[in-house]
């Protein structure tokens, strides 16, 4: 599987790089989009059940487009991850480390991961959040949407931004290391 995904990265570097640096820009310019724009507009609704089914309805859209992009996102990453060869650079085939500079990379690339990894687990808790609004509005329960979305554009969209940005400079970071 490892020289499949060396090879693959090998013939096909120029498109990997550009479809994971394309994905984290829709994903992470989406959510600005949605949280600087969108949600200041759908703060002007007057009337809160129809605001709150805009939100809803808004947020259901941006995550079926996003997370087709979140897998490509994930897949590219482990495309250059194995395919840049950071472990072998870094590592014997016994796991003693030969060089410590290679090293503080691969380490890189593993919090790099794990931040994609934690937004992923956060878009997911939204989806779910943001399906549990769409229900509690057809039960006319407004109280619990306006919980389920709050949430939503208060906190886990705001995270993902930041982790997003941190994600995407560790991704500068390291394009520049070797």
């Amino acid at each position: 599987m490892k020289e499949f995904l060396i090879e693959t990265f090998a013939h096909h570097r120029t498109l990997i790089v550009f479809l994971h640096i394309i994905s984290a820009v829709i994903w992470v310019g989406g959510m600005v989009a949605i949280r600087f724009a969108v949600h200041q507009s759908l703060a002007q609704i007057a009337d809160p059940k129809q605001r709150l089914e805009r939100a809803a309805h808004t947020l259901k859209r941006f995550f079926t487009i996003v997370w087709p992009f979140v897998l490509v996102l994930i897949t590219t990453a482990v495309l250059m991850s194995v395919g840049l060869g950071f472990r072998a650079a870094a590592m014997d085939a016994s796991g003693n480390v030969i060089n410590d500079y290679a090293m503080s990379l691969y380490k890189t690339i593993h919090i790099k991961e794990a931040i994609w990894l934690l937004m992923s687990l956060n878009l997911a808790a939204m989806m779910f959040r943001r399906r549990k609004a769409e229900i509690a509005l057809r039960e006319g329960n407004l109280a619990v949407a306006k919980e389920m979305l709050g949430l939503i554009s208060k906190y886990m969209v705001p995270v993902n931004i930041v982790l997003g940005v941190i994600a995407i400079f560790i991704g500068v970071v390291l394009r520049n290391a070797y």
